[in-house]
């Protein structure tokens, strides 16, 4: 370790790879946390106030996906849905796939917590001029809900954007695979895996940044 010779000049011939990389990560973190917003959202909604045989499905859906892990999910949907004649997906569409299933089993509990956090008198007051159930959900429940899960929410982008390091298992060109194809062939260890923890450090903070400012702005929203 004392020895090595940093060579810096291999990450900048390479950077056009590690900047696409990186981006092709926050991409599929961002499609997954969408999808996972809205399967979650119906998951919570089925658990609060669906009939019981939909509770359970719901119940068995989050408590299933959350207690697998990610990477054995990754496996099955890539290598095992072709088996069933599942065969149109393609490797990132895969994983975005089974990162969005991923996430809404986390998002559904995200959710059921907010939507159980709403103060009564809220929904009282809605019933009370008059709203039909879907305009209280639309201009009431959903608005104070995201409010308070906005934290939650934030959280939960950075950690799908640093679980796509798991897409390199299914060789997706992301930043974590494209280090390791840097390193085998240049064997510059040190610059590849220091670049790559170098670009999760710095997205993920500034995720966090821009998030924590979205947050302050909505939470002074009255």
């Amino acid at each position: 370790m004392l020895n090595y010779n940093f060579n810096w000049s291999v990450i900048w011939r390479n950077w056009d790879k590690f900047l696409d990389a990186l981006l092709l990560g926050l991409g599929m973190a961002v499609l997954s946390l969408l999808a996972g917003c809205v399967i979650g959202l119906a998951v919570a909604y089925a658990r609060t106030s669906g009939p019981k045989w939909l509770q359970w499905l719901a119940w068995a859906y989050v408590e299933i996906i959350r207690n697998t892990p990610l990477l054995l999910l990754v496996f099955m949907c890539y290598f095992v849905l072709p088996e069933f004649g599942i065969r149109f997906l393609d490797k990132i569409e895969s994983f975005v796939l089974t990162l969005s299933l991923y996430a809404g089993a986390y998002m559904a509990e995200v959710f059921r917590a907010g939507l159980a956090s709403i103060p009564r008198q809220y929904v009282e007051a809605a019933k009370a001029i008059g709203m039909r159930p879907w305009q209280r959900q639309r201009w009431v429940v959903l608005p104070v809900m995201f409010r308070i899960t906005l934290p939650a929410i934030s959280n939960n982008l950075i950690s799908l954007f640093k679980d796509t390091s798991l897409a390199a298992a299914i060789a997706v060109p992301e930043l974590t695979f494209t280090a390791r194809q840097v390193n085998a062939n240049t064997f510059r260890v040190m610059e590849a895996w220091l670049t790559a923890s170098a670009l999760y450090l710095l997205a993920s903070y500034a995720i966090a940044l821009a998030l924590r400012a979205l947050e302050r702005r909505y939470a002074s929203i009255r």
